[in-house]
């Protein structure tokens, strides 16, 4: 059961002077009487004694002759790592498994695809613009018609346009309410001829950011639900249940028309489940990160149903773990419509996502031919199965689920993964248990010698870890940040051979200092042995927290502890020779691949959002720190090799040269991070605001005017790389917070303040909107519970963005926002987003003030803002920002508009 297990199992070998590069050992005689020897204890101290083999046939002395090459080891892992990447970069390539023919029936990508150009066609589709609640609403109108006209008898279609008014609390980017007015909803229920009582929800949303075509968020969407409902209404199949498809123009508002359709709509009563359309990139394949809650039987029609599936359990806990900042549709539906649903999004390329360059033509024909043909299956199943009707009967538990290579999907209940979890564990237990106390009686060493291992294999981790975050922390503090940014490899180069050559260097020192008399085959197996614990400890770890990730850990136990089983006779008989490693490699694939297609996932996905996480996070630092735990997983298996090579010095050079050349070219600057190439940019993201700021006192005086253009960048370099181009963009212009004004003063459009701290505000003429924003105080009136209730009443633009802050001696106590809670955003002020369609009524809310002390303050009890944000029509632009846009390099995208900001005390 065990690697060299010759007589005894445990070898160490006296080879007095000779080194590893030294001539061959004397063969030993085939029988040799034991021999004590002292070997002094470097873990736990003292003079241990091991015994001499019996046998030397096994070859376990250190002579030149008896370990790995070194070229041959390195060369061989390396390629074998290329090889995996290769392999999965195929899988993702092949976007359809199988073309349709192009019957009846069948989804159809060119028609999609028209839809998708149409849509696109009429440019950036911001709330409350034209082009979003006129020109796109009308374009889908008329084609939500001629499919009507071609609808088979067996179906019924009802079209519906919901323009709701709501308010909602959530604690998204800190905690925010949101309000909206009058926003635009296309609702279309397909069910059968005689009624339907219960519904699947299909969601999309037309609407895009300012500046931004949003082909794939979330045009392509659409796009894909048009054709789905041409090809479900023309059907000869009856359908048993109604698919009710929402196209919604207010989802960039963070959510607002989704919540309008699931609080208000009448049909919203017979949605059972809802499949979400998204995106967080540009293309390839959709991936399922989001489904129930619980619910299993959902993720279990995606399976069935899906022909091109692409699913991960891991990105779901990932996701929900928030440690991406973003939220979708399926928060809404899962909080206030209490209904589980699928949640899919496009995540290749998020470099453009949410610029000018997410463009319909970047879409390949076809990404949306699978995401059609996935979409219109599971529809189908889902409205034809009886899973729908009784629901609530199958609501409880959840699902391990995930895909291999984009082939298929394997998914089965958690309780099921925890016993599978929990049976590997026992398997190691007694492979580790037996083990250990069947050498306990032949030596005291083992034991100590695997401890040992153990605390290594940490000191190589940590050390890496720690090396790879001094690079990464130096490179921040002298400004060449992001070098990564648009040559991904240079990150490998600069973080991952540190982090390499760091975890080899602590096993070469433990080789030659601790080990230096221990058998090759001896070391191999005893950090085999650890490395199997390593990972068996996570799985119990994550399995005990309920983790549906665990299956990873899982793997990554079972299939190299069935490697060690299936290959030790090998290994015993001839060493560490070609047909043992072809072996081994070819037992550790299931893991390894599997590891790699996930890496591929966590870089999509991680890379392009550090060039937006704000200016506190430093992106070198959180990359480094992923390509630190990536290396430490894909090495623990191969850690082995260190010991049974005859040198590491090669290796260890090489990539310690490596990343020395590539340090001082991002210290030089070499490597810039952004990319205006046509075919693949990478742009810096800023938001330029033009605004007028009119701060009044307590009896509503001016107290202070002034106007510039409010400039923030969204990633950590800030505006050094832009200052060279724009001289007067620099830290003499740096914006100074207001103290006494909530959010320090300036039109944030959303409460993002607390990641974006760094901004600099040029001086500028002011700003005239042609529709400017009006804000009063209309009445202020005692409650019989002696708190003040002060009711406003603002007029404005489609945007705009309310702020509060509570003095000393203040608490807000309740408003008519929401669901009359108020919510603070970071910091303890209080954030209010406004939206509203083409009309919209003045917006009258209120707000109640109590008195901590009892007496109102000289200063007040409370100062409110509004900032009103243009974006769309005349008033979007002032000549000063145009010009000030045309000064910025290629590699920029700005979002600009024109914005008024009005501060009042009360």
């Amino acid at each position: 059961m065990e690697w060299g297990s010759e007589s005894g199992a445990v070898r160490r070998h006296r080879v007095g002077n000779e080194r590893r590069e030294g001539p061959a050992a004397t063969p030993q005689p085939e029988r040799e009487a034991p021999a004590q020897e002292p070997l002094v204890d470097a873990c736990g101290g003292g003079t241990r004694t091991r015994k001499r083999s019996e046998a030397g046939g096994g070859g376990a002395s250190r002579g030149a002759g008896s370990g790995l090459s070194e070229a041959r080891a390195a060369l061989g892992l390396a390629l074998y790592l290329l090889v995996l990447w290769a392999l999965v970069q195929l899988s993702l390539q092949q976007l359809v498994l199988r073309r349709p023919a192009g019957h009846r029936g069948e989804f159809d990508a060119r028609r999609a695809r028209d839809y998708l150009e149409h849509i696109t066609a009429f440019g950036p589709r911001t709330t409350g613009s034209p082009e979003n609640e006129i020109l796109t609403v009308q374009y889908l109108l008329e084609q939500i018609k001629l499919i009507e006209v071609q609808s088979s008898n067996l179906h019924k279609i009802s079209v519906d346009v919901q323009r709701p008014t709501g308010s909602f609390s959530i604690d998204f980017l800190g905690g925010f309410t949101s309000y909206y007015d009058n926003i635009t909803n296309v609702v279309v229920k397909l069910e059968p001829r005689d009624g339907a009582q219960h519904a699947v929800l299909a969601n999309c949303h037309f609407d895009s950011v300012p500046s931004s075509p949003g082909a794939s968020d979330d045009a392509v969407s659409c796009s894909v639900m048009l054709e789905v409902l041409r090809v479900l209404s023309t059907s000869s199949e009856a359908l048993q249940h109604a698919v009710v498809f929402l196209f919604n123009g207010a989802e960039e508002n963070v959510l607002q028309a989704s919540h309008g359709f699931i609080t208000q709509h009448p049909w919203a009563s017979l949605i059972r489940a809802f499949i979400n359309l998204e995106a967080a990139g540009v293309g390839g394949k959709e991936l399922v990160f989001q489904t129930g809650p619980e619910n299993p039987w959902l993720i279990q029609a995606y399976v069935s149903a899906a022909k091109h599936p692409f699913a991960s359990v891991v990105a779901q806990e990932v996701f929900q773990s928030g440690v991406i900042p973003s939220e979708t549709d399926f928060r809404i539906y899962r909080d206030f419509g209490n209904i589980p649903g699928i949640d899919l999004a496009f995540i290749e390329n998020g470099y453009i996502y949410h610029t000018k360059y997410d463009t319909a033509d970047r879409i390949l024909t076809d990404s949306i031919q699978r995401a059609g043909d996935n979409i219109l299956a599971v529809l189908k199943y889902l409205a034809t199965s009886d899973m729908l009707t009784f629901s609530s009967e199958y609501r409880h538990g959840k699902m391990v689920f995930f895909d291999v290579l984009g082939l298929f999907v394997i998914a089965y209940p958690c309780h099921v993964g925890s016993i599978i979890n929990y049976t590997v564990v026992m398997t190691v237990v007694l492979y580790l248990g037996k083990k250990l106390l069947q050498l306990k009686r032949k030596t005291v060493n083992y034991t100590k010698d695997f401890l040992c291992g153990l605390g290594i294999t940490f000191i190589s981790w940590f050390t890496s870890l720690v090396t790879v975050l001094i690079i990464a922390v130096f490179v921040s503090l002298i400004g060449q940040s992001l070098s990564w940014y648009n040559h991904f490899y240079v990150s490998i180069c600069l973080y991952g051979t540190a982090a390499a050559a760091k975890i080899i260097f602590i096993h070469t020192l433990a080789k030659r200092f601790y080990y230096m008399n221990a058998s090759d085959q001896y070391l191999g197996e005893v950090f085999f042995d650890v490395s199997l614990f390593v990972h068996c400890s996570f799985l119990v770890m994550f399995t005990y927290q309920g983790l549906c990730s665990a299956f990873i850990s899982a793997i990554w136990v079972a299939f190299p502890l069935l490697t060690k089983l299936c290959v030790h006779k090998e290994f015993k008989r001839h060493g560490a020779q070609g047909k043992f490693i072809v072996l081994y490699l070819l037992g550790m694939f299931i893991p390894y691949i599997y590891g790699m297609y996930l890496i591929w996932a966590v870089f999509e996905m991680f890379t392009p959002i550090l060039g937006r996480s704000g200016s506190e996070i430093p992106p070198d630092v959180v990359l480094a720190s992923i390509l630190a735990g990536c290396t430490m997983i894909l090495s623990s298996y191969f850690v082995n090799f260190i010991y049974l090579a005859r040198s590491t010095k090669k290796t260890m050079l090489t990539l310690t040269l490596i990343c020395t050349v590539t340090f001082l070219l991002v210290c030089s600057g070499t490597f810039f991070p952004y990319s205006s190439n046509p075919a693949n940019p990478k742009p810096k993201r800023m938001i330029l605001q033009h605004t007028t700021r009119t701060f009044h006192d307590l009896e509503g005086n001016i107290v202070k005017r002034d106007s510039g253009i409010w400039i923030n960048g969204f990633d950590y370099t800030g505006m050094s790389h832009v200052t060279p181009h724009i001289p007067e963009i620099n830290d003499t212009v740096r914006a100074h917070c207001e103290e006494n004004a909530p959010l320090c003063g300036f039109p944030w459009y959303l409460p993002v303040h607390s990641l974006i701290r760094k901004n600099w505000y040029l001086p500028a003429p002011d700003v005239s909107p042609r529709n400017p924003a009006h804000f009063r105080l209309i009445s202020k009136e005692q409650t019989p519970w002696d708190s003040i209730k002060l009711t406003f009443e603002a007029t404005g633009p489609s945007h705009m963005s309310f702020y509060i802050r509570a003095h000393k001696g203040s608490t807000l106590s309740q408003w008519s926002l929401g669901n009359g809670t108020p919510v603070t955003c970071k910091g303890g002020d209080y954030f209010v987003f406004y939206s509203h369609g083409l009309q919209a009524s003045a917006w009258q809310f209120w707000i109640e003030v109590q008195q901590v002390s009892g007496e109102q303050p000289e200063g007040g009890m409370v100062t409110v803002a509004l900032a009103a944000h243009y974006h769309s029509g005349e008033d979007n632009r002032s000549s000063h920002l145009d010009a000030l846009k045309e000064k910025f390099p290629d590699w920029v995208f700005p979002f600009a508009w024109v914005c008024t900001y009005s501060l009042f005390v009360f």
